[in-house]
């Protein structure tokens, strides 16, 4: 065998527009799913996921678990990659951590960048999209869903319609239909109160079915994932638009959100 030792050239490798990251729950089968759904579309934007130990049941204790992980979780996409934005994939985890909290722990381990998640995202999309009359679909049970009801009120949101499938366990919930999900949104969203229905956590599978959504009730439309990945990439710089994801895929967000989010 001979062996010799060749020229190299290198390049500024995969992520040449922007690296994102997601940290994603052990539990969570669908947001993966659904960013692989969009990334392909986005020459240059690389993605890069952790997951993070969370149980099963959904509930308030189980949730606050999390919070000491997220920093553990952080560590495992390399500060040194240079990441544009970084999401906590876990909208009821978000709530009860806090979004703020949820941005500092995060923050420890990649001082400086955006940071999201649903709530944040979810919001910021609310806001792009010029509504605050939303119908509400979950999976939760009443606990949590009190928390998601009362911070999103917190944040100025009015909610009219609240629907729930009440499944606290998240095996179960990756398997809800997409047709049971649409039908849910389009049951609560149909009504004159409503200017548009957030469906929230990252385990429905929604992203494709939402601009079917739009079209039958004629209002806007976002999910935990939709949102999430819609403000992780706007957050990032990138701007696209994506348009046969819906109508939050149309919109850019606000840059003084966008220097906020990066403060």
């Amino acid at each position: 065998m001979r062996y010799q030792r060749v020229p190299m050239a290198s390049d500024v490798g995969l992520g040449a527009r922007a690296r994102i990251g997601l940290l994603i729950l052990r539990t969570d089968q669908t947001i993966e799913h659904e960013a692989r759904m969009i990334l392909p579309l986005l020459p240059d934007v690389a993605l890069y996921h952790a997951r993070l130990f969370n149980d099963f049941t959904i509930s308030r204790e189980t949730l606050l678990a999390m919070a000491p992980r997220l920093p553990e979780a952080a560590r495992l996409l390399p500060e040194e990659w240079r990441f544009r934005a970084i999401a906590y994939a876990c909208t009821s985890g978000s709530m009860v951590i806090g979004p703020e909290r949820v941005e500092a722990l995060v923050r420890q381990v990649h001082p400086g960048i955006a940071v999201t998640n649903p709530v944040t995202g979810s919001l910021a999309a609310f806001k792009a999209l010029g509504i605050s009359r939303i119908a509400v679909v979950t999976p939760y049970g009443q606990e949590i869903n009190e928390a998601i009801a009362s911070g999103l009120k917190a944040q100025g949101m009015e909610i009219p319609a609240f629907a729930s499938f009440e499944e606290p366990d998240d095996n179960k919930v990756a398997r809800i239909s997409v047709k049971a999900l649409a039908d849910a949104a389009i049951s609560v969203g149909q009504s004159g109160e409503i200017e548009g229905v957030f469906i929230a956590c990252t385990s429905l599978r929604t992203v494709d079915a939402i601009p079917m959504i739009e079209e039958q009730i004629g209002k806007p439309v976002t999910s935990s994932n939709h949102a999430t990945l819609w403000h992780l990439l706007r957050l990032a710089g990138i701007d696209d638009r994506l348009g046969q994801f819906g109508r939050l895929f149309e919109t850019g967000v606000a840059p003084q959100a966008r220097a906020r989010a990066s403060a």
